[in-house]
């Protein structure tokens, strides 16, 4: 059944309820005699039994002799009842909240968790909500405790910890239309927090962390592959430029200057040293 069935048949049950509240019979017409003559015997101290006031945010579904009576709830200010056939029960109209405590849920993918919400309503038909149900407070906590429940346990846990906006968009929608027959509006639904066992979290954990582990490692593997590339080609320009060695030891000089002034560093060809090291030590001839 759709949501615009529901709120017909609403709309129709509240129409037999206000025909019905019309025939009351002849035992309403002798007791509304005898209470309009206590009201004026006791006038005006029966003003006050009589007259009722509801605040702005409150609505008055008012009984004769069981009976509804027709036409809209009262309120809000004044309105006037007849002591012996009437009776009322105020509704608040204002948004209302409770808190889901954290449910055991055991996901599609086979893992535990706790999941708690809070859910804002409030009450858009107050005669609905009063003939329909016995507690619409209680009864649409424990119909959002076990949607929550149904709902989290067709998901993974990673689909319930990237995706909370979408399941609670989802749950409103569940939600305002299985109530919508007693009256209620879901505004709003929150999922809190999703705590996890401590050993799936440090397994997650773990596995976060080597994760960022083997990131770091490609990344400096990426940067080494990069500098080799970089000194083959200044290699390459320093073979076809040999000037620019020259120049790459002044600048190498300067660095060094910079850091240490106390220390200087001359490089020497390997055949000069070969050259001179041949020259100081005799032959094998040589007395």
């Amino acid at each position: 059944m759709s949501r615009q069935d529901k709120r017909g048949w609403g709309g129709q049950e509240m129409e037999e309820i206000s025909n019905g509240g019309e025939n009351f019979g002849v035992c309403f017409y002798i007791l509304a005699f005898i209470s309009f003559i206590l009201i004026f015997v006791t006038f005006p101290f029966s003003l006050f039994v009589c007259i009722k006031i509801v605040q702005e945010y409150e609505r008055a579904v008012i009984f004769r002799l069981g009976r509804v009576v027709s036409g809209r709830a009262k309120g809000p200010g004044i309105f006037f009842i007849i002591p012996c056939t009437d009776q009322y029960k105020k509704v608040d109209l204002r948004t209302m909240t409770f808190d889901i405590p954290p449910q055991e849920i055991l996901t599609k993918d086979s893992v535990s968790a706790r999941v708690d919400a809070v859910i804002y309503y409030r009450i858009q038909n107050p005669t609905l909500s009063v003939t329909k149900v016995e507690n619409v407070a209680f009864s649409t906590f424990l119909l959002a405790q076990t949607t929550l429940r149904n709902m989290l346990g067709t998901r993974s846990l990673t689909e319930i910890l990237g995706n909370r906006e979408e399941i609670s968009q989802q749950m409103q929608g569940i939600l305002d239309e299985a109530t919508d027959p007693w009256g209620v509006k879901v505004e709003l639904v929150e999922m809190k927090d999703v705590r996890l066992p401590v050993q799936l979290q440090r397994s997650m954990a773990a596995e976060a962390e080597a994760t960022r582990e083997a990131k770091a490692k490609v990344i400096a593997a990426e940067g080494e592959q990069n500098a080799s590339r970089a000194l083959k080609e200044a290699s390459e320009i320093i073979n076809q430029a040999p000037a620019a060695l020259q120049l790459r030891y002044l600048q190498s000089l300067n660095t060094i200057a910079s850091h240490n002034n106390h220390t200087v560093i001359f490089p020497l060809p390997l055949t000069l040293l070969a050259k001179l090291m041949g020259q100081s030590l005799p032959g094998p001839n040589q007395s």
